[in-house]
This record gives C-alpha cells, sequence and structure tokens, in this order.
C-alpha cells in the first residue's frame, strides 16, 4: 500500500514514533506510516527488532524500555502510536502483585508519559495524532487477565481525557481495540491459557480465544494498522475520543 501526495491518508511530511514496534501490530503500523510517507521512529526494548524493522521502513530506531525514563525520545513528534503491551495470565488471587504493577506501568503510565512528551509539539504545530492499541478488554473482561483489562480500561479513560484536551489545539486520541490478533503476543497465551482451564493447547484456539468471536479466524495485524492510519489521515479530524472495535463480532453479542 503506497500513499499519493495530497491523498487523505498521505502523511508526508509528519513524524510518527510506533511503539512496541519490532515485530506484530507495532511492526505493521509502522510499516503502514512509512507508506504514507511518514518519518518513523521504532521504539522497542528489541534492539535486533528495532533495528530490523527501522531499516526495513527507512526510519529512526530506539531500543527502549518503556518501564524507565522516555524522556530521551523525539519530541517533535506528529503522530504517537501507543502500541506496547504485555500480559500474564493468573487468578486474582494469584497473581504476582509486581507483574501487575509491571503491566500498568508499560500499558497506562508509558502512554501518559509519551503523551506528556508530545503534546506541547502537536499544541504549537495546530495537529497531531494520538492513537492507542487497547483491546475488545478495555471494554470487556476476561477471567485471569486482571492486570491486562484493567491497564486497558485504563487506556481508554487516558485516551477520553486527552481527546478533550487536545480538541482546541488540532490534536485528536483515539482507540482502536482489536479481538485477539496474530501476534507473538497471543501465539504466547495459548500454552498460558491451556494450563489455566486445564485443556489440551489444541483446543485453546477455537474454544477460548475465539468463543466469543462470531468471526472464527485471528484478526491480522495489517487490518489493524489500516484503522490507524486511516485516524491518522486528513478525513479523520473530527473523530476523536472514540474506540474502534476489530473483533469479529465479539462486542456484537
Amino acid at each position: 500500500m503506497t500513499s499519493v501526495p495530497g491523498h487523505s491518508d498521505d502523511l508526508s511530511g509528519r513524524t510518527a514514533l510506533v511503539t512496541g514496534a519490532a515485530g506484530g501490530i507495532g511492526r505493521a503500523v509502522a510499516v503502514a506510516l512509512a507508506a504514507a510517507g511518514a518519518k518513523v521512529h521504532v521504539v522497542d526494548r528489541d534492539a535486533d527488532g528495532v533495528a530490523e524493522v527501522a531499516r526495513e521502513v527507512g526510519g529512526t530506531g530506539h531500543a527502549v524500555d518503556l518501564t524507565g525514563d522516555v524522556s530521551g525520545l523525539p519530541a517533535e513528534v506528529d503522530v504517537l502510536v501507543n502500541n506496547a503491551g504485555l500480559q500474564h495470565v493468573a487468578p486474582v488471587h494469584e497473581f504476582p502483585p509486581e507483574r501487575f504493577e509491571l503491566l500498568q506501568r508499560v500499558m497506562v503510565t508509558a502512554p501518559f508519559l509519551l503523551a506528556r512528551h508530545v503534546l506541547p509539539h502537536m499544541y504549537h504545530r495546530g495537529w497531531g495524532r494520538v492513537v492507542n492499541l487497547s483491546s475488545v478488554h478495555g471494554t470487556r473482561a476476561s477471567a485471569f487477565k486482571s492486570a491486562y483489562v484493567a491497564a486497558k480500561h485504563g487506556l481508554e479513560g487516558l485516551s477520553k481525557v486527552i481527546a478533550l484536551e487536545g480538541a482546541p489545539h488540532g490534536v485528536t486520541s483515539n482507540c482502536v481495540s482489536p479481538g485477539y490478533v496474530r501476534t507473538p503476543l497471543v501465539e504466547n497465551q495459548v500454552a498460558d491459557q491451556a494450563r489455566a482451564h486445564g485443556i489440551d493447547p489444541d483446543r485453546v484456539l477455537a474454544d477460548v480465544l475465539l468463543a466469543r468471536h462470531a468471526i472464527k479466524q485471528l484478526v491480522e495485524p495489517d487490518e489493524v494498522a489500516s484503522v490507524v492510519r486511516w485516524l491518522c489521515g486528513a478525513h479523520s479530524g473530527h473523530v476523536t475520543g472514540a474506540s474502534f472495535t476489530i473483533d469479529g463480532g465479539w462486542t456484537a453479542q
């Protein structure tokens, strides 16, 4: 997919920063925004993956742990995509507190700190796009995922506040909320869910992960990236404070 100068999705002259961009959804988003003409900062703690994706998109790589200081990342950013995330599956009474806190730091605190870091530049230019990769779990719950569900609910709220504050400055903020996407994060859940539910790993995909999907297929990363790209374009200027589900019909039920 290539961008046509002057077209509604053209991001020529814009700078984007994408977290968790070494693979999965983040990589797909980096590729899509670069194809639209944006200069992309690729951010991930996986240094090798960062270097590979940065080469692929002609961008700049930053090997950064988002639980630490993010002030060294570029602040002159027009598009911020908060995608980095992780998962841990355990019942509440057995959930490690330090793991719970880690998920909040990566998926709520880091997006807040990054938004705080780049919003002054967006406000100064009178244009900006903040896109937060949420999840169906930003509005729904699943057993054994207390930290992830809490973090995604928090991210949805943060996104709405940024939308309200950014509106007078030409800045939009939205969430994209997929169901289960074909990523390493989801693939790694299969074994965890098999243990948690006491079933064979072969049954996890159909009987657990996709049980609430009307469409019994994993969402592809490129599908998610296409929605992110649209939200960053010219025709989405009045779309803000929203959450776009790509969930195979999960939340229709």
